[in-house]
């Protein structure tokens, strides 16, 4: 059986993909964060936007700036400080006056940020070059087992004070903070290059470039689901409980799915499987274009959850096979903040393209992802794929 795989890890990785699964449950308050602002703060879809677009800006800092922070101060080191300090920014969220919120979100996307490209290299680093997207996509099914229960208890906590899903998402960080303490080992230190090394080997490498560059597209588009989508069924009629429900159950299929398709993609092109993701992702949004509602949304999911599962590990593990010696961490931080820059994009752009245009957004989100496929595929025909470094940076203790 597939899941037997498992057993294989480092046991400090199964102890990380625990926390995770807990972590993923209780990871409530940048899905209900748009929402939170409009309903029980009082802010316009656009204020909204722009106030959840804050929190998406330090995202992308926080992404940035932790894997420079991992290669020379230690990759656990770092997770451990993002997971504390993102608590304490999600217990600080409900007290915040109005004027200061943005302020508050910028603040806990930066800490947030700074621990997930430390994780996602020491999983790299770990495992052999031919079970990295495996080892990746385990990962990301340990965080959205987690996820099934979230949404839901978040929508149902949401019903009764929206202050919860902060405290709820506190206490799961200190739980996952908790793992990394007793669980995750150091990484022996590697020479690293000079700090101006990490854009020199960036800017020599085209495909590396138009992976990272359709990411950024990508990401904007996809992430409409929780910037623009909670208003078009809210709007609807539709409760915030059901909105979770989609949501957890994407999360299921996820679980259920993921790793198994990552195994038995494994031999073919990474651009490839890329690029079929990103057109599953513009296909999603043409539905909900098409069908504005709760039944057309879920249809959307399903679709927009097979491209999720086709693009995600792979590109992760693939911008982490380019990285050269020593910039595991930085190269994951160039990909992560690339793949969450929808963060402050999706609000931002949603936001507005709602409020002043709302049919023209799901078409055009669908043509961009659609354009950001073809973009990929015709770069793959004059640049081969990364191959995979027969070298691997392990950690200094494995069990």
């Amino acid at each position: 059986m597939y899941w037997r795989r498992i057993a294989e890890l480092p046991t400090w990785m199964k102890a990380v993909m625990a926390g995770q699964l807990v972590n993923g449950a209780g990871a409530l308050a940048w899905v209900y964060l748009t929402l939170y602002l409009v309903e029980d703060r009082g802010m316009s879809a656009q204020q909204a936007g722009f106030a959840a677009a804050a929190y998406g800006v330090g995202l992308v800092g926080g992404n940035l700036g932790g894997g420079w922070f991992g290669d020379r101060f230690g990759l656990r080191t770092t997770a451990l400080a993002s997971q504390l300090l993102w608590a304490v920014s999600c217990v600080a969220m409900p007290f915040t006056p109005g004027p200061s919120i943005a302020v508050v979100a910028a603040l806990a996307g930066l800490f947030g940020g700074a621990g997930r490209p430390n994780l996602s290299a020491l999983v790299a680093i770990s495992l052999p070059a031919e079970r990295r997207r495996e080892g990746i996509a385990l990962s990301r099914t340990a965080t959205n087992a987690g996820f099934t229960i979230g949404p839901p208890l978040g929508g149902l906590l949401a019903t009764y004070d929206f202050s919860l899903v902060f405290f709820v998402d506190a206490a799961t960080s200190l739980v996952m903070a908790a793992i990394i303490w007793r669980w995750v080992p150091s990484a022996r230190r590697t020479r690293t290059a000079a700090p101006t090394g990490l854009w020199k080997a960036v800017l020599r490498d085209r495909a590396v470039i138009v992976v990272l560059a359709t990411i950024v597209v990508v990401d904007t588009v996809y992430r409409q689901i929780f910037a623009t989508l909670p208003l078009l069924l809210r709007d609807g009629g539709t409760p915030a409980v059901a909105y979770g429900v989609l949501l957890g159950a994407s999360s299921v299929v996820i679980v259920l799915f993921e790793a198994p398709i990552a195994v038995r993609l494994r031999g073919h092109r990474a651009t490839r499987v890329i690029a079929a993701g990103f057109a599953c992702i513009g296909i999603g949004q043409a539905i909900i274009g098409v069908w504005p509602a709760l039944a057309g949304a879920a249809l959307a999911i399903v679709v927009l959850t097979a491209g999720e599962m086709l693009y995600k590990p792979t590109a992760t593990a693939h911008v982490a096979d380019a990285a050269p010696e020593g910039m595991v961490g930085r190269y994951s931080s160039l990909y992560a903040a690339a793949s969450i820059s929808g963060m402050f994009l999706a609000p931002a752009l949603g936001g507005t393209a709602y409020q002043h245009a709302p049919r023209l957004l799901y078409p055009v989100a669908a043509a961009l992802a659609l354009a950001a496929a073809g973009v990929l595929l015709l770069t793959r025909a004059t640049a081969p794929d990364v191959l995979p470094s027969a070298s691997t940076v392990r950690p200094s203790s494995a069990s």
